[in-house]
């Protein structure tokens, strides 16, 4: 049966597109139906990124292309560049006549594969299958295969102003009580102790459930985020509300570093993306720290992402787009050293890219690789909207009073069970 559904307005969730054909820009401007099909006796594959924040990635994502024409002349490349709710186009966009062929998202969703939506790219990674760190390999990996290639791992963590905890005399928190003193002690007139996002939370409840050495979603599917123990840290996340610590309604939100570069947050949630612009703002009045645990004999944590490069089982041009990302993500160590370092900085994926990979060697950079690999966790893969949507209600409700805490977390669990026993069959 036919799902797509061309008549949707595609003006909703379409934006400016480039073709690359025979290693050159052939067309531009702004168009509002990347259908994909030939171009010349050529076929056109229409690729999709989110819209990144680092200057020059969407220059460097047409040089990749125009390359990769140079390379096969037979195949050309239209790049759209998608602004906004990226993962809810996205969605939208594949129910459609001008679904990608070969698209990007971001922590993966194990749904996509169950649904037949992503074609398995086992015979894409050859020999350097053994290159690709286990996590990179464990993450896009479903019922046994591989249904991506890790384009970038972004590491998430806490980044702190050396000089404004030196000058309240706080340590570095290792624990979530030191963690809420100290963004009370660091809260002023002029600015806040700790900076989460503009609603308060972004990943926050998560990480403090996290942080008591649980699980949000156990590995065959069982919702674990409502146990006691992820109750009661929750409850005590109340704390940075009540108290005051946490600036909110912040001009950009927890991905940007500027609450934290302008002085306005002392900590601040971000990712290593944004190490090069907090460095240039602050040089070296900066120190990188995992989310605390949540007391002592917890797990402390920082949050592992990234982008992966996802082929449309459903697509017009399957073979053409594994050549795509076979080319780009397994075969150009260059190209993916130049997209890790070159436009703030990300982990790439393949471990002797990353040995290669010099920002990635010295200081807090270095330092936040370290404490990846001893705490990094990843969102599961059965975390989808639906999902995360009924576990962040749940948990804006409890930071903010408004019912009770069992009972608001206990229906969330329920709902979120409902939904990961639909998307495996159950």
């Amino acid at each position: 049966m036919n799902t797509r559904t061309p008549e949707l307005d595609r003006r909703r969730f379409l934006t400016g597109s480039l073709l690359i054909a025979a290693g050159a820009v052939v067309g531009t401007g702004c168009s509002t139906d990347p259908t994909g099909g030939s171009s010349g006796g050529r076929t056109t594959l229409n690729v999709w990124y989110h819209a990144y924040g680092e200057a020059g990635t969407q220059q460097a994502a047409l040089r990749y292309a125009t390359a990769f024409t140079k390379a096969n002349p037979d195949i050309a490349v239209k790049v759209t560049w998608v602004p906004g709710d990226y993962a809810g186009k996205l969605h939208a966009g594949l129910l459609t006549d001008a679904a990608p062929d070969v698209f990007e998202i971001g922590d993966f969703d194990d749904g996509l594969a169950h649904r037949g939506q992503l074609a398995p790219l086992d015979d894409l990674y050859g020999d350097a299958r053994a290159d690709f760190g286990a996590a990179a390999l464990d993450t896009v990996t479903v019922d046994g295969r591989p249904y991506g290639v890790k384009a970038v791992e972004d590491v998430m963590m806490l980044y702190y102003r050396k000089s404004a905890l030196a000058a309240a005399g706080i340590t570095p928190p290792t624990t979530f009580d030191a963690l809420a003193g100290a963004a009370k002690a660091l809260s002023t007139g002029k600015s806040k102790g700790l900076y989460l996002g503009t609603d308060g939370a972004g990943d926050g409840p998560a990480l403090v459930v996290m942080s008591t050495g649980g699980e949000l979603v156990t590995p065959d599917g069982k919702v674990a985020f409502g146990s006691p123990q992820a109750l009661e840290a929750l409850t005590a996340f109340k704390r940075l509300h009540d108290e005051k610590s946490l600036l909110l309604g912040f001009t950009t939100d927890w991905w940007d570093p500027s609450a934290f570069t302008r002085g306005t947050a002392a900590m601040q949630w971000c990712g290593l993306w944004a190490m090069p612009a907090v460095r240039s703002a602050l040089g070296d009045d900066f120190g990188v720290l995992p989310w605390p645990a949540f007391r002592e004999g917890g797990t402390p944590v920082l949050r592992v992402g990234g982008w992966t490069s996802c082929v449309n089982a459903k697509g017009r041009h399957v073979d053409a787009a594994k050549t795509y990302v076979r080319w780009l993500w397994v075969q150009q160590s260059d190209l993916q050293r130049d997209f890790a370092e070159s436009y703030g900085l990300h982990v790439p994926p393949r471990t002797s890219v990353a040995a290669t990979a010099t920002a990635l060697t010295a200081g807090p950079a270095k330092e936040t690789v370290e404490l990846a690999r001893r705490y990094g966790r990843h969102y599961p893969g059965t975390w989808n909207t639906a999902v995360s949507t009924a576990f962040n209600a749940a948990a804006a409700k409890i930071a903010t009073g408004q019912g009770d805490p069992a009972a608001l977390l206990a229906d969330a669990a329920g709902r979120a069970q409902s939904e990961i026993d639909k998307q495996l069959g159950r």
